[in-house]
């Protein structure tokens, strides 16, 4: 079985990343097999909890406050308006919920409290519940734990040399800080990127080289391929290849073995057999749902006809665990309070 190792160097992985693409699907599709069950797929559903109206400077992001695009600006949602498109998501197949908030970090105020509320819930109904909040610190990470969080999402997004080209209102420590934070509160890392901003191949290994190299390997590692918004800064980017998709989700796989590696935003713009390519690669999850966030993803139904095609199965939820949630009691309360 092929060693987990956290010590890779630039030089292995780029050798790894440019080497001929159908023997680096082979080697992928070679570890993938000893990880993980062939043709089991993670299906997560992303929910905009509040949208709009960030102060970051993403230049990807039609979030963004600064930038004029068409995203309509919401407070956060009601909790039973959260745990109604858990539920909805749950009986389309999904089987891990996350929530996205558009801010810059998490604060200890009543809005956080109740996403605490939510965790709990979206736990409750079994679950397994993702938050992407921005920067959080320790004791906040704690609290979402002890909710019954079970993955946090925080991208790294580039490398860190190009890092600076895309984001000025926050460091590149900064994020590794909120990974730590996360790491330390024992909830599961969810870290990847997005290629297709202006970046060289050097910079996708850099990224690479930074996750792989971590202590604790993502639990998760999405791979998106920018989605072009009018009104951003990165709007006229030109559409990332499938086989630029496929040596990111190769490579990621040979490096982080145990990983869910998540074939993530630009799915829309990917035909099925574009997407088949990216599964025989390495990737074993995506989000399902019409939405991610505020750009266009295929539905559930398009999702299930794919994997009817591909010969492809959902995974459970909890099956780190042995196909066994954690304690939804308090979760399942909620519930009840909301619905009854």
């Amino acid at each position: 079985m092929s060693t987990i190792r956290h010590d890779w160097t630039l030089d292995e992985i780029s050798a790894i990343y440019n080497s001929p693409v159908l023997e680096l699907m082979y080697r992928a599709a070679t570890v993938h097999r000893e990880y993980h069950a062939t043709g089991e797929v993670q299906v997560c559903t992303l929910l905009s909890i509040k949208t709009g109206g960030c102060p970051e400077d993403c230049a990807y992001c039609p979030q963004a406050a600064r930038y004029n695009t068409d995203v309509q600006v919401h407070k956060l949602l009601d909790t039973k308006v959260v745990l109604d498109a858990a539920q909805k998501a749950k009986n389309a197949g999904a089987t891990r919920f996350c929530m996205g908030a558009a801010w810059r970090e998490v604060r200890d105020n009543r809005d956080f409290d109740k996403v605490l509320d939510m965790v709990r819930g979206v736990s409750g109904i079994g679950m397994e519940v993702c938050c992407t909040l921005g920067m959080l610190n320790d004791d906040q990470a704690a609290k979402l734990k002890d909710a019954g969080l079970y993955a946090y999402n925080h991208n790294l997004d580039t490398s860190e040399e190009f890092y600076d080209d895309i984001i000025s209102t926050r460091t590149y420590n900064d994020r590794l800080k909120t990974i730590n934070s996360i790491s330390n509160a024992n909830i599961s890392v969810c870290s990847g990127g997005i290629i297709g901003m202006g970046e060289t191949d050097a910079d996708r290994i850099g990224m690479l080289f930074t996750l792989s190299n971590l202590a604790i390997h993502p639990e998760s590692v999405p791979v998106n391929a920018l989605v072009p918004v009018e009104g951003t800064p990165l709007a006229d980017q030109p559409r990332v290849s499938v086989w630029e998709m496929v040596r990111m989700i190769a490579t990621a796989r040979i490096l982080m073995p145990k990983a869910m590696v998540r074939l993530s935003a630009g799915r829309e713009m990917m035909t099925t057999e574009d997407q088949a390519l990216c599964f025989m690669a390495g990737a074993n999850s995506i989000f399902s749902g019409d939405t991610l966030l505020t750009t266009p993803n295929p539905d559930f139904k398009k999702d299930m006809d794919m994997f009817k095609v591909l010969g492809l199965t959902p995974r459970e939820a909890y099956k780190n665990e042995g196909g066994c949630s954690h304690d939804h009691k308090h979760g399942e309360e909620l519930v009840n309070q909301l619905i009854g």
